[in-house]
């Protein structure tokens, strides 16, 4: 878990508020007998170390990767998941997508300690000050993360009785200058993230360490003098660049429970590794072991082993030696087989073995009279052993993704069974024996070919999820309609037709998906689901919303894109608790005045319809934050209005794929604009306001007739990703702009905009010495410049030429505003053209090849 802990302030000391909870920190006091009872309701658990007794720090830990994927079941709307659900919370939570591994006892035990009172410190803290530290505890936390430190804060051990340090996120490359005597105290001292290239040798006068965290750094082997600190119960070395071992000393670290060495560069374990007798939970995950060294089956206490993301094809017949171990991690690995002395693992209550290469699984499988949670994703099982019934305790069990056509008829033996996921198999019918899963709360049949369910369902009265997305299903289940407690119902890419009345019973459904299948009409009966609050009928056939939809009071978000609107449903109006709306790749022609009393929408997707103009009335609502008009599909927008400025919410436009040739001229009135998608267009400037966008962070303009760029584009100082890819640029050029790097491109403006100043004063002073008093009066006229006396001197004592000039600055400083100096030089070209002046033109052509050539 990254850091979603607040930031503490320098010098942060806290202190335990029990002699009780001190003594968690060193005491083993996990019960196996008191364990939480379902593994599927833990979230987060399967953190070994946290970095602070009061906040979770990153994963470094016995961590297992996500055991369930989420299913990609192309919903095709253009607003992301992510965000929808940010707008529709469900007023329950929703079912955890993932299966995640137990808690281990060192995680249990690292949790007893809370520290929840404060005072802050600095680590130069003189000896005077050293009084206000004195708490009445003697169990104080000192954090220092990211304070940019370089040397070790001896100072701050001078406090009494510090024994949690966290360093994390600084540059301390040593502990040199901290009093030996001082350094006696800690406990536990974390290092993450310090660009440490190795441990400091002086970690040998720690003699009562217990627990070090040097994860995320760049180490890249132990040193003996840690394994001098027999005290030593957690090390966290995860994400560095270790190779190897030490071959000998580590029996040395007899204390040692936990060793956590993830995301590593070992390839082999060796021998001096089974030295330690009392490890419990052993994390290799994503290193390079390509062999299940024995040397691992002879650590008489290992609880849990991850050994995921490695290249191991195949197990030893040693592993029976672990008659400790409850979680076996090995998802992402080259196993083909397992070897039958696995199953002599009497205590097993957590295997993954995801994203493998199995053909079969034994039927000593009923040995697991312990297992909870079984993860089988991503191989090539065509069949699961019918003595699985005998693992009665299991509760999650995940078979996606392989060639399995039927499921073993006792499978209604596992009656503590709660999540079933058999997504993308070759399943073609649900067995009735599923409906005695009397516990079961999440059925995942996905991806199959499955074409009805069993009445018998509704028996299954805890189920709260069931997903039965792209299977050949014609008639909507009645059976699930008599689910009391089902709030999640996904049944994407079927042949459904026809919505039953028995839909109405489904009273806690919250989340409702039916796009891609048959539907022709909105039915009345989904009207009656007044707590609905997601629902999805993108990709059917509907033409018509019955009024009654304004029942369903809950709605927020509402998907009915690719259906057969011509006109846009008044009825929809009524929703004024919707805050998501896409009714894409419809024919939809206009908006009526009535969407104005959607008060709460946020987003709304009208891409790919058949608007002839900008809809304006949309630019009522004043709480959208996301509009899209794109047109890939449909007819194309020729211009957008200036009312558009009154969205002063709005966060995402994405007018992409039209035929719009200019920005209004008051886009920078659209203050909270983040960003701006214009690409495959006409746009050939942007308006000066356009520099007003000061929270537009992405700007795609690609495909566009855009010659130059606004000079003070830098201006724009939240913009992170631009895109002018494919526009006729001149200023900068295109091999500028390529990079998509905005310093290079303002750099650039900058020095081309000097350059165009000294070019413009420099044809200045050439028209001012070489036109007469007539002809500058003819251009005065051809380029609206002012004509007074005050704004010309014209005493006689002034040379023409001189009065000229300064006719010419003050001309360019009324117009500065709103052109650049290019544009000037451009409008006074032409100004010469028109009255003839052609030997002066000669001579300003001549000055610009010069200064081409020069590039000045």
């Amino acid at each position: 878990m990254f850091e979603d802990e607040s930031n503490l302030e320098l010098g942060e000391i806290t202190r335990a508020e029990s002699p009780e909870e001190e003594a968690g920190l060193t005491e083993d006091t996990s019960d196996p007998s008191n364990e939480v009872s379902s593994y599927s309701e833990r979230r987060d658990s399967n953190r070994v170390y946290e970095a602070n007794p009061s906040k979770v720090t990153k994963e470094s830990s016995v961590s297992s990767p996500s055991l369930l994927n989420r299913d990609e079941d192309d919903k095709n709307i253009l607003f992301s998941d992510a965000s929808i659900a940010d707008v529709t919370p469900l007023s329950k939570p929703e079912m955890p997508r993932t299966f995640v591994s137990s808690e281990t006892k060192a995680m249990e035990d690292y949790q007893k300690v809370k520290v929840p009172s404060e005072e802050n410190v600095s680590p130069q803290a003189s000896n005077e000050n050293q009084k206000e530290f004195d708490l009445e505890g003697d169990n104080f936390t000192v954090n220092l993360e990211g304070k940019d430190l370089q040397e070790f804060p001896a100072d701050i051990l001078k406090t009494k009785h510090v024994k949690y340090l966290y360093l994390d996120k600084n540059q301390i490359k040593t502990l040199q200058g901290a009093d030996p005597g001082d350094l006696l105290g800690l406990e536990i001292l974390s290092l993450q993230e310090n660009g440490l290239s190795s441990i400091p040798l002086e970690i040998h006068l720690l003699h009562n360490l217990g627990i070090l965290n040097a994860s995320y750094n760049q180490i890249s082997c132990i040193p003996k003098e840690l394994l001098q600190l027999g005290n030593m119960r957690q090390l966290f070395l995860d994400s560095n660049y270790i190779e190897n071992l030490p071959s000998s000393g580590l029996e040395s670290l007899r204390n040692l429970e936990t060793l956590s060495l993830g995301k590593n560069m070992l390839t082999n374990i060796p021998q001096s590794l089974s030295s330690l007798q009392n490890l419990q939970v052993l994390n290799l995950e994503y290193n390079q072991l390509t062999i299940f060294s024995k040397f691992l089956c002879f650590l008489p206490k290992l609880v849990s082993l991850n050994l995921t993301g490695n290249m191991i094809g195949s197990l030893p017949k040693e592993v029976r030696e672990l008659k400790n171990l409850e979680n076996l991690l090995m998802d992402h690995n080259k196993l083909t087989f397992l070897s039958v002395e696995i199953f002599q693992l009497p205590k097993i209550k957590e295997l993954q073995l995801a994203d493998n290469k199995l053909e079969a699984i034994s039927p000593k499988i009923e040995n697991f009279r312990e297992l909870r949670l079984l993860n089988l994703d991503k191989n090539l099982l065509k069949k699961i052993p019918k003595k699985i019934s005998h693992c009665v305790m299991l509760e999650c069990l995940s078979l996606s993704d392989n060639n399995i056509e039927e499921l073993p008829r006792k499978i209604h033996r596992l009656k503590n069974l709660k999540q079933l996921h058999v997504n993308r198999n070759k399943m073609i019918k649900m067995a009735e024996e599923i409906s005695h899963l009397n516990n079961i709360n999440s059925l995942e049949f996905s991806g199959n070919q499955i074409t009805h369910i069993p009445i018998e369902i509704k028996n299954c009265r805890n189920i709260t999820r069931v997903e039965l997305n792209y299977n050949n299903i014609m008639y909507f289940p009645v059976g699930l309609c008599a689910l009391p407690s089902l709030d999640y119902l996904s049944f994407n890419g079927n042949y459904i037709s026809e919505i039953p009345m028995d839909i109405s019973f489904s009273t806690k459904l919250l989340h409702l998906e039916l796009n891609r299948n048959k539907l022709p009409i909105l039915s009345e009966y989904l009207c009656s689901l007044t707590n609905l609050e997601y629902l999805d009928l993108g990709k059917n056939q509907i033409k018509t919303i019955p009024p009654c939809i304004s029942a369903m009071e809950s709605l927020h978000v509402l998907i009915l894109s690719g259906n057969k609107f011509e006109i846009f449903p008044k009825e929809l109006c009524a929703l004024k608790n919707l805050q998501v709306l896409d009714v894409s790749e419809n024919k939809l022609q206009k908006i009526p005045s009535d969407i104005s009393k959607l008060k709460g929408i946020r987003k709304l997707n009208f891409s790919s319809n058949q608007f002839a103009h900008f809809p304006v009335e949309l630019c009522q609502l004043h709480t959208l934050e996301e509009l899209d008009l794109s047109q890939t599909s449909g007819k194309k927008l020729t211009r957008l209005p200036e009312e558009l400025s009154s969205m002063t919410q709005l966060k995402t436009l994405d007018i992409s794929n039209n035929a719009i040739k200019e920005i209004p001229k008051n886009i920078g009135e659209l203050k909270s604009l983040v960003s701006l998608h214009a690409y495959n267009n006409q746009i050939s400037s942007l308006p000066p306001s356009f520099l007003s966008l000061k929270f537009l962070q992405h700007l795609d303009l690609r495909g566009n007739h855009l010659t130059a760029l606004p000079s003070a584009i830098y201006s724009l100082l939240s913009l992170k990703e631009i895109n002018f890819d494919d526009n006729p640029l001149l200023r900068p050029p295109m091999e500028i702009c390529k990079g998509k790097q905005l310093h290079t491109i303002t750099r650039y403006l900058q020095r081309a905009d000097e350059r165009d100043e000294k070019i413009l004063e420099k044809i200045f002073n050439i028209v001012a010495n070489n036109i007469t008093e007539i002809n500058f009066e003819f251009l005065q006229q051809k380029l609206n410049m002012t004509t007074s006396e005050n704004s010309i001197p014209v005493r006689n004592t002034t040379p023409l030429n001189e009065r000229i000039y300064h006719a010419f600055i003050k001309w360019k400083a009324d117009k500065n505003l709103l052109l650049t100096a290019t544009a000037l030089r451009d409008q006074l070209v032409r100004g010469l053209n028109m009255i003839g002046a052609y030997d002066i033109m000669d001579k300003i052509t001549a000055l610009n090849l010069y200064m081409s050539a020069i590039k000045l």
